[in-house]
């Protein structure tokens, strides 16, 4: 998993989890944009190298075209947060709807807008998630995804 210092808290969740699940995970903080992915790849452990989880950071978002460019070069399975990476060549995600969220901040300036104050307004978690998932990378990688993963996701590009 790389991580950097935005996502830290991210990181320590995952780090955690897959703990109590009897899993091994290992973690590549990134410490300077732009970040050197080459090189964190050749920090992880060689048994770790083919799967790569990317949490959500801005620079790291910023830079979804590069990291799916990189696992596909590397043929490495990729998991982020938002579709935005699978539609720029990610393996797959899931997680909220980032049109869905932005649909929740312009009702809620809109309500500002009519009179209500910020600190009146709920604070809310994302109600519509989602699992986007790229065959095409699927393909170019080499990998055979379950039909089980693609039944459930909510879109697949082929």
């Amino acid at each position: 998993m790389f991580w950097d210092k935005l996502s830290a808290d991210q990181w320590e969740a995952a780090r955690s989890t897959a703990a109590k699940l009897g899993l091994q995970l290992s973690g590549i903080e990134l410490r300077e944009p732009p970040y050197d992915y080459e090189s964190a790849l050749d920090q992880a452990p060689l048994d770790h190298r083919g799967i790569l989880i990317v949490p959500t950071s801005p620079y790291l978002f910023h830079d979804r075209a590069r990291l799916a460019d990189f696992a596909l070069r590397h043929r490495i399975l990729s998991m982020f947060v938002f579709r935005e990476w699978v539609d720029a060549g990610g393996l797959l995600c899931y997680g909220p709807s980032i049109t869905a969220l932005f649909g929740r901040v312009a009702e809620f300036v809109d309500r500002m807008a009519r009179g209500a104050k910020p600190a009146d307004l709920p604070i809310e978690q994302p109600t519509r998630f989602e699992m986007v998932v790229n065959l095409r990378t699927a393909k170019a990688i080499g990998v055979e995804l379950p039909t089980a993963i693609l039944l459930r996701a909510d879109e697949v590009i082929e």
